[in-house]
């Protein structure tokens, strides 16, 4: 991708932090949703958790073909056109009238989805150089972190006001004016004739055999998927937790949640700094230590301030966690950095959507058995984390 003025660069930072946030605010929203959305379709919670899974599993193996097509087309068109027919998806959504509809919307946008954030990543990872892509990362999570924590709140809180259609309604309208403002930004810069070249599936496929040769490669995105099950596996269920424990009704649910994704939304970049700073190796390991410990605590009988302090502890663990392993990864891609992201992405939505349906079928033994399984899970990456990435400084690390 042929590189902006640095103002302009960092327009196009802002704005593709923008389309993240709107993606994620969508993507989060849902969660909360499914006590309306089941009563709404008439039937059971369980049945209609399937939900998250149908947009996220289509969504993580797109992402693998999006990079490849960055890498052959061009960063601009494979944004541009993902994303807009994100918010068009995203306004059809609001007109299913059966729950077979619901997920095929769901479905056909997750699909079309795909292209957004591993290209965003992407990106960063070849204008910014190791030492330096903290904070442009921690931009970029701190959108999905925002988006996180708007959307599970708001959403569940707005819902009770103006239903679940005029939702999907206005993040499609909020898509497509951030599309028209991507759209004018890359309109200022020169055209790039982008080589046409044919790339075979056994390129593709090769492509990501490099990429999980090295003992680097296969420790991170084994991760980055492990991670994404702990996380969204707890997250999703989080409202009928509330729900169930506390009794609240959806205003009072949106304003626990509201907690989630806060930290890194604010302290996103401050994060990535950090580990810029002071070294991946150190603050891996701890995030995975604090996301433990927040599910830990819910297992137990304890005031409903905790819980909201226990959701914060959820949201910190993911901030200190995912966007370091993103930095690792945006260095072991190399000059296949499209591939790398799509393969991360890839890895992180089908961690959410196998957590999500792992969670939800625990379920069936109670809150604290689920709790307690993803609370194991958690602890067992932990410790091993402190072995696996103790190399991994702020100093380049030669992908060997």
């Amino acid at each position: 991708m042929q590189s902006l003025s640095p103002k302009k660069d960092t327009i196009l930072l802002y704005l593709l932090s923008l389309a993240t946030f709107i993606i994620f605010f969508q993507l989060y929203m849902v969660a909360p949703l499914i006590p309306e959305l089941s009563a709404s379709f008439e039937v059971s919670e369980q049945n209609m958790g399937l939900i998250i899974p149908v947009f996220l599993i289509p969504y993580a193996c797109c992402t693998l073909f999006y990079g490849i097509l960055a890498d052959k087309f061009g960063n601009k068109v494979s944004i541009l056109t993902s994303f807009f027919l994100f918010g068009v998806f995203t306004l059809l959504t609001a007109t299913s009238k059966s729950i077979n509809q619901l997920f095929f919307w769901r479905m056909v946008t997750g699909i079309v989805a795909g292209g957004v954030v591993p290209i965003a990543l992407a990106w960063i990872g070849q204008l910014y150089i190791y030492e330096k892509r903290g904070r442009p990362l921690g931009f970029i999570f701190g959108a999905i972190a925002g988006g996180g924590a708007f959307g599970s709140a708001s959403g569940i809180m707005l819902e009770a006001y103006v239903g679940w259609k005029l939702l999907f309604l206005g993040v499609g309208f909020a898509a497509i004016i951030i599309w028209v403002s991507l759209f004018i930004t890359y309109s200022r810069r020169h055209a790039v004739k982008i080589p046409q070249k044919h790339t075979s599936l056994k390129e593709i496929f090769s492509g990501y055999k490099y990429l999980l040769t090295s003992l680097r490669g296969r420790n991170t995105f084994s991760y980055v998927f492990l991670n994404g099950v702990f996380i969204y596996g707890v997250f999703t269920w989080l409202g009928s937790y509330l729900d169930k424990e506390y009794s609240l009704n959806t205003v009072q649910i949106g304003l626990a949640l509201l907690g989630y994704g806060i930290p890194g939304f604010i302290f996103g970049p401050f994060i990535g700094k950090l580990a810029d700073k002071f070294g991946r190796s150190r603050l891996l390991p701890i995030g995975l230590l604090v996301g433990g410990f927040s599910a830990f605590a819910l297992i137990f009988d304890i005031p409903l301030t905790a819980s909201k302090i226990a959701i914060i502890a959820l949201s910190i663990g993911y901030d200190l966690s995912q966007p370091l392993l993103a930095g690792i990864i945006t260095e072991i891609g190399g000059k296949r950095g499209g591939q790398a992201m799509s393969l991360m992405v890839f890895m992180l939505f089908l961690g959410f959507g196998t957590g999500s349906y792992l969670f939800g079928l625990l379920l069936r033994f109670g809150f604290p058995t689920a709790l307690l399984v993803f609370f194991i899970l958690q602890m067992i990456l932990s410790l091993v984390s402190f072995r696996l990435f103790k190399y991994e400084t702020r100093i380049k690390f030669e992908n060997k």
